[in-house]
């Protein structure tokens, strides 16, 4: 029997939480989210002068009592957005401990849960061996049976590309709207991939996900280190000046990453994942104005 994602405390949890976005997008149809479009919700947003052919229904006949003039009444639209999530299973992922590959697929089910609580609609597309699998989109509470069926049961492992996968989604995705990709960045070219997510108006959240492994390799002695998705074996003799220039290397790189992310205005979160979820969804992602 499949271990569940999470269980129902932390679900109570999660229904209090909102998912932040920095500006306003259109929708599709109605939901509980505000839209830049006026619309016809309960919550009063603004006047405007009425115009032939307007709904006289709406217009402020107090106001008109007063200024001898027509305006009329808009209020906020309320509309749901298409919440997108990326997901990388490819088989460096598929590694460290706590397991990459689980805390993503956790991370990501708490991430759509809040959506799907605030009726936004939710779809996931899964790179690596789950290439290809996508769960369309789903919405509501009901939501969260398929959501979470579908995180459960993708496969890790395979060679995942990253520049093709989001080459291609930035080509069939219908709607903008706010974007998790959760990947450990492992590929040569992670660069070229969010400059072109970022070549379309989504809203970009960035889970950078490494194991406690990576980031503080506890090592010594010879090895011989293979690539988990094909890449030639490297013979290493681990002392304290390999781990120093390791430890150099990878700050360097992790800074060149938020860097990146920070001169386009896409929001990096890097996560360790000896973190346990319920405390990086509960407060770092808080922190970092992506949940409320």
């Amino acid at each position: 029997m499949t271990e569940p994602l999470f269980d129902t405390a932390f679900l109570r949890k999660l229904d209090r939480l909102i998912l932040l976005t920095r500006r306003a997008m259109p929708g599709e149809t109605q939901g509980e989210r505000r839209s830049i479009r006026r619309g016809s919700s309960v919550e009063f947003a603004d006047f405007r002068p009425y115009t032939p052919g307007d709904d006289i229904r709406q217009i402020d006949w107090n106001l008109y009592a007063r200024m001898e003039r027509f305006f009329l009444k808009l209020f906020v639209a309320e509309e749901e957005l298409t919440i997108h999530i990326l997901l990388d299973g490819s088989a460096s992922m598929d590694w460290g401990e706590p397991n990459k590959f689980h805390y993503a697929r956790r991370v990501a089910g708490a991430f759509g849960y809040v959506a799907l609580s605030s009726l936004d609609r939710v779809t996931v597309t899964a790179f690596g061996a789950g290439s290809g699998q996508k769960l369309p989109g789903v919405r509501g509470k009901r939501g969260a049976f398929p959501l979470f069926d579908f995180l459960q049961k993708l496969p890790p492992g395979g060679s995942g590309n990253l520049v093709e996968t989001c080459h291609r989604y930035i080509q069939t995705a219908r709607n903008t709207g706010p974007l998790l990709l959760c990947s450990d960045l492992l590929d040569p070219n992670w660069s070229n991939a969010l400059r072109t997510l970022w070549s379309r108006p989504f809203e970009i959240t960035v889970l950078h996900i490494l194991a406690p492994q990576e980031i503080e390799p506890q090592i010594d002695g010879d090895f011989r280190l293979m690539d988990a998705e094909g890449g030639q074996a490297v013979e290493i003799t681990a002392d304290l000046d390999l781990l120093r220039r390791y430890r150099q290397n990878f700050e360097n790189w992790r800074s060149e990453v938020e860097a990146f992310c920070n001169g386009r205005n896409i929001n990096y979160l890097f996560v360790d994942t000896s973190i346990p979820v319920e405390d990086f969804v509960l407060s770092q992602m808080r922190r970092r104005g992506v949940l409320r």
